[in-house]
């Protein structure tokens, strides 16, 4: 699959602006590897600036294990090191200015922070990705993704088969026997973009667009795996692409990505970083 032209394609003149800002909230005292590798494969995959907000709590530690060129913005915390709802007013002062906002990976389950996360999906107006505890936090409170939908310029879901069954109420084995059904459905009934991950990865929309990717190994089933692929989907987002574009693309370099480095590391000893240091030779792959 070729890349879309927008993706591979940059005037001599071009400037860091022109390639979006990204950001991402991510990240707890015990999850701040998640918040680190989502941040890493937006910058790899193409988007101009991408800036991290953490809890202030574990700002010197991540500091030691992003990029350097991830820029930080500590957030207020609760006292177990998470998100605060306390730091809604110091992102919706911030706001404007990013292109595409990832929620989710490592946030953890505290109930203020889920509360925080319900909050500031309501409140975003630009292409919002949500993943991992972003997905917990509305488990049995979908309404909120019909609310959102009124300001938001866009919406991708990606759950994995057990996240999807608590969203859905459906068993984890219904679900995995009829993937393709349920994405479609979800992303219709709540016009959003849906990326059902798992073996052969469906991406559906509310316009009736389907998509099942056929990259990807066995050895990428590893904590991390779905933080990078958030990252990739936010970067071709501030890219310009749509969401489903942005996500189908996504989907198959990650996939790439990810049997490019199980053919030097093994599928056993493939782990997420090694999924990004291969996000350059799988986009040569795809110009």
């Amino acid at each position: 699959m070729r890349l879309p032209a927008r993706l591979l394609c940059r005037k001599k003149n071009a400037h860091k602006g022109d390639f979006g800002h990204v950001l991402v909230v991510a990240g707890s005292a015990a999850y701040s590897g998640a918040a680190a590798l989502c941040s890493e494969a937006a910058l790899r995959s193409g988007a101009g600036l991408v800036t991290l907000a953490i809890p202030k709590g574990i700002n010197s530690g991540i500091i030691k294990i992003k990029p350097k060129e991830v820029i930080t913005l500590p957030l207020p915390e609760t006292k177990e090191a998470t998100l605060s709802p306390r730091a809604l007013k110091v992102l919706c002062g911030h706001g404007r200015k990013y292109s595409v906002v990832a929620i989710g990976p490592g946030l953890s389950r505290n109930k203020s922070t889920q509360a925080f996360i319900r909050r500031l999906i309501i409140l975003c107006k630009k292409p919002l990705i949500i993943d991992a505890d972003g997905l917990n936090a509305l488990s049995s409170r979908l309404k909120l993704l019909k609310k959102a939908a009124v300001n938001n310029k866009g919406i991708v879901l990606t759950p994995h088969p057990g996240e999807m069954s608590r969203l859905t109420g459906k068993a984890i084995t219904d679900i995995e026997k009829n993937r393709q059904k349920y994405a479609a459905e979800f992303a219709k009934k709540y016009a959003v973009a849906l990326v059902l991950k798992g073996h052969e990865t469906v991406v559906a929309d509310h316009k009736g667009r389907l998509y099942v990717n056929k990259t990807g190994n066995a050895g990428m089933a590893k904590g991390g795996s779905g933080d990078v692929l958030t990252g990739i989907i936010a970067a071709f987002i501030a890219q310009g692409l749509d969401t489903f574009n942005a996500a189908k693309y996504a989907v198959y370099l990650h996939g790439l990505a990810g049997d490019l480095a199980a053919e030097e590391k093994t599928q056993i000893s493939l782990i997420a970083s090694d999924i990004i240091a291969k996000i350059p030779k799988a986009i040569k792959a795809c110009s």
